[in-house]
């Protein structure tokens, strides 16, 4: 079969058969696993050599590696640099030993193949790993990026590790001896300076000259380029990608590279993962099942247990030591290459290469099996036995008391710092407590909503009360209790959208200030200048529109509850908006550049600022 027919089959089976297992709730990664699997040998024999295009699909693994590195400049490096190498030295070096011990003792092979093994075994899959963690979200939570770092130091490790696997064959080698080493630091060198002095001035030769296509011509002729040199020399092609990524994190053509890339990555990480799945033996599952699953499980269970032990050691909390654990529970795609070089070199015998490998595709597939059951069913049990009390508020007899430290009760808490005004805040988000007070500031943790807490933060004594909870029902309940019992208590709200201010004026809140109402004001009067819109022009247009949003707004309030109704008042005031600013040159307004006071709480705006004044 020809590789385009080939590549054709893979393609049309990936359409069909990706989206019924995303609608499963199934990974993207295990959808083209088990696509493979189904296309393989093993089960409809469609496509019988994988071989033929697993040189292609191994580049979706580069292109990945080439996207990772244009994400980290040089500086973010350096500054992960004890993640990198002090929690992956410590994981891959606990786990190999472990699982080689274990390979020794249970399977008798030599010393050399178990340790080949063992620390192959110790290295998680990248690809599969931060796939996983973009589909749920995560990959810039703490252990995503801890994640991301032992993944990292693992690419780097399997350099050493292909390199001493001729030395412990007993054979002798001056590619794999000092003058290959020497290669790979001139290498590098190599691409700095080239990178510096002779790419990025030829990526701006390409844009001058308006074929916006070439961008993406140029990248891929780099990662192209690159490999094709680390392969001559000899030298990890990822690791070699990686770099040059890194090298490119600076370049002002890094997004342009990026998004003209992804597509490809994309495509070709689901061909790699397609003939991992189409190279997998199903009938050794049948003929050793006590050794393919067992040796699974064991696998899983020893990574999982040393990462979140060396977690737990360095202080992470619970939560995040078992997700990290059980993202790089699973082998990765560098232990095929280690334990397939193995093979070649005569340390590791075909027998045992056959029954590894499905280990690890195997440990791939239990992965997200796994992190769905540590997500939704040990972390709730965990989170329910560490319930924490909340703080006792000592009654300071502050003016002010904020209730929601979120972005909006932050910005008020700042300026009353700044202007040496003291205040008390309350939120019940324990991580964003211990955060701010990590830097120092004085939040305390509780529940608004409840009477005793605001006793004890002194609301008797209080002249403002700042009330920025970010739920809706919380917030109207705090609302009634006060307007209840503190009636000459000055309360400021922070409204979520128009029905929150609806429901506040019932209980006849007057200062209400409505989210990312006046912040868009703003904005809208800086783009009107930048489209070279008069000043005069632009502060008649935002406070026309200002004046009339508010009116719609009090027309609003005796009809909220009948959504037609809604529906009619707001096209009614649109239509009479849009002919007031046809004929707004007749319309008489308050002299340029006086702030306006109207509205629900008496704002003043100046709209001609931004965050960056």
């Amino acid at each position: 079969m020809s590789l385009l027919l080939q590549i054709t089959i893979f393609l049309g089976a990936s359409l069909l058969l990706v989206p019924l297992a995303k609608r499963f709730g199934i990974a993207t990664v295990l959808g083209y696993l088990f696509t493979g699997i189904l296309l393989g040998p093993s089960v409809f024999n469609i496509a019988s050599d994988p071989e033929a295009i697993q040189e292609l699909a191994e580049f979706g693994v580069i292109l990945l590696m080439f996207i990772i590195g244009l994400e980290l400049r040089p500086q973010r490096l350096w500054e992960m640099r004890k993640s990198i190498f002090l929690m992956g030295s410590l994981q891959v070096g606990i786990s190999g030993i472990i699982l080689a011990l274990l390979i020794f003792f249970a399977l008798n092979q030599s010393l050399s193949a178990s340790f080949v093994i063992g620390m192959a075994l110790a290295l998680s899959s990248t690809a599969f790993v931060l796939q996983l963690l973009a589909e749920k979200q995560q990959l810039n939570t703490t252990f995503g990026q801890q994640s991301f770092s032992i993944l990292l130091f693992q690419d780097i490790a399997a350099i050493p590790l292909l390199a001493i696997i001729p030395l412990l064959a007993g054979t002798e080698s001056t590619h794999h001896g000092v003058a290959y080493f020497a290669a790979i630091i001139a290498t590098f060198s190599g691409l700095f300076l080239f990178s510096r002095y002779m790419m990025r001035p030829f990526f701006r030769f390409v844009a001058k000259s308006g074929a916006h296509e070439l961008i993406t011509a140029v990248g891929l002729f780099i990662v192209l380029g690159v490999v094709a040199l680390m392969d001559v020399l000899g030298i990890s092609t990822t690791l070699g990608a990686f770099l040059t990524g890194v090298l490119l994190a600076d370049s002002e053509f890094r997004h342009e590279l990026e998004a003209s890339i992804a597509p490809f990555k994309g495509l070709l990480l689901g061909l790699f993962f397609m003939t991992v799945g189409m190279t997998t033996q199903l009938s050794l599952l049948v003929d050793m099942p006590w050794l393919i699953i067992g040796g699974a499980l064991v696998l899983m269970l020893v990574k999982s247990v040393t990462l979140t032990a060396i977690a737990r050691y360095l202080n992470y909390s619970w939560r995040n030591s078992l997700l990290l654990a059980t993202c790089l529970a699973q082998g990765g795609e560098f232990a095929f290459v280690v334990l397939k070089v193995a093979s070649s070199e005569k340390v590791l015998t075909q027998a045992m290469l056959e029954p590894l490998t499905l280990i690890v595709t195997l440990s791939m597939v239990l992965t997200p099996m796994l992190y769905w059951i540590i997500s939704n069913w040990i972390i709730p049990l965990i989170d329910k036995e560490k319930t924490p009390v909340y703080d006792e508020i000592p009654d300071t007899h502050n003016p002010m008391i904020i209730a929601g430290f979120g972005r909006f009760g932050q910005i008020i808490a700042r300026i009353a710092h700044l202007q040496h005004q003291s205040f008390t805040a309350i939120d019940s988000n324990l991580e964003k407590v211990d955060f701010v007070r990590k830097y120092g500031g004085t939040l305390y943790y509780g529940d608004a909503t409840q009477p005793d807490i605001l006793r004890s933060a002194g609301i008797e004594h209080a002249k403002v009360f700042v009330l920025a909870i970010d739920d809706i029902e919380d917030s109207m309940n705090v609302a009634r209790h006060i307007r209840l019992n503190y009636p000459n208590l000055k309360l400021l709200v922070r409204a979520r959208d128009r029905h929150h201010v609806h429901l506040l004026r019932d209980l006849d809140v007057e200062h209400i200030w409505r989210e990312t109402y006046l912040s868009s004001l703003g904005m809208a009067y800086r783009v009107l200048r930048e489209l070279d819109i008069s000043e005069e022009d632009a502060y008649k247009s935002i406070e026309l529109f200002r004046d009339y949003d508010e009116k719609l707004l009090l027309q609003q309030q005796r009809v909220y509850t009948d959504e037609q109704k809604i529906y009619e008042t707001h096209r009614n005031a649109l239509a009479e908006l849009e002919h007031l600013f046809e004929s707004d040159a007749q319309i008489r307004q308050e002299p340029t550049g006086v702030n306006l006071q109207r509205g629900l709480a008496h704002q003043r705006i100046d709209v001609t600022r931004d965050d960056s004044n």
